[in-house]
């Protein structure tokens, strides 16, 4: 299926200024090994686990829709096994014939979306993160141009949209609940936003969102 995206509009800012030399200088920044206030990672529990986590990368795609950044998300279908119906950055486990996350990630968001990474521009990359189903994710950032021209996976994914950056980085726009872990493992906090757009983004694709706003903003 292809899904061709075109206009949307939300009120600018100033970061909207922002260049992908910018963005790219910020990811390096030492400020960005620290998780945005509030949100831990999974590390604590790393001794519970079976076994060593799996490696995996997702591609997180910036654009500039209307003189505006925004992030690109997938909706996987609701037959998927693994975060069936859930929005999410395009991306999943490395392949043996990755040579790195950033490859994977490519690859990933060619076959999910048909975004060709000769498309695009990778700015660099956000801290791995554990996640609490033993999942190392690397978050790669990349921009790539707009319009474009979508081939979706379509066991994969149901749906592609993206929501504007500076919605994102407005506090009004999220919240951080606690959340009670079986066997009396502790409490972990989980990201939600407001819906956008009929979707609803949250979990771990909310968190790297917001590891990315306290990064680059």
């Amino acid at each position: 299926m292809r899904a061709h995206l075109g206009e949307t509009s939300s009120k600018p800012c100033a970061m909207e200024n922002l260049s992908p030399t910018q963005i790219a200088q910020r990811l390096v920044s030492p400020r960005r090994a620290g998780l945005t206030p509030g949100i831990e990672d999974f590390s604590p529990l790393a001794d519970l686990f079976a076994g060593p986590p799996r490696p995996a990368a997702v591609l997180i795609p910036m654009t500039r829709v209307d003189d505006q950044w925004h992030l690109l998300f997938i909706r996987r279908t609701a037959t998927m096994i693994e975060h069936s119906g859930q929005v999410a950055f395009p991306g999943g486990r490395l392949d043996h014939k990755d040579k790195d996350a950033t490859a994977g990630a490519l690859r990933e968001a060619h076959e999910e979306v048909g975004l060709a990474p000769t498309d695009v521009t990778v700015l660099g990359n956000l801290p791995p993160i554990l996640t609490i189903s033993n999942f190392l994710i690397t978050p790669v950032v990349g921009s790539f141009p707009w319009p474009y021209t979508f081939r979706l996976a379509e066991v994969e994914v149901s749906r592609i949209f993206t929501i504007p950056l500076s919605w994102l980085a407005d506090p009004a726009n999220h919240k951080i609940i606690p959340r009670q872990l079986p066997d009396g493992l502790g409490q972990v906090s989980t990201v939600y936003f407001e819906p956008y757009d009929g979707e609803l983004l949250w979990g771990v694709t909310a968190k790297i969102t917001l590891i990315l706003m306290h990064a680059i903003l």
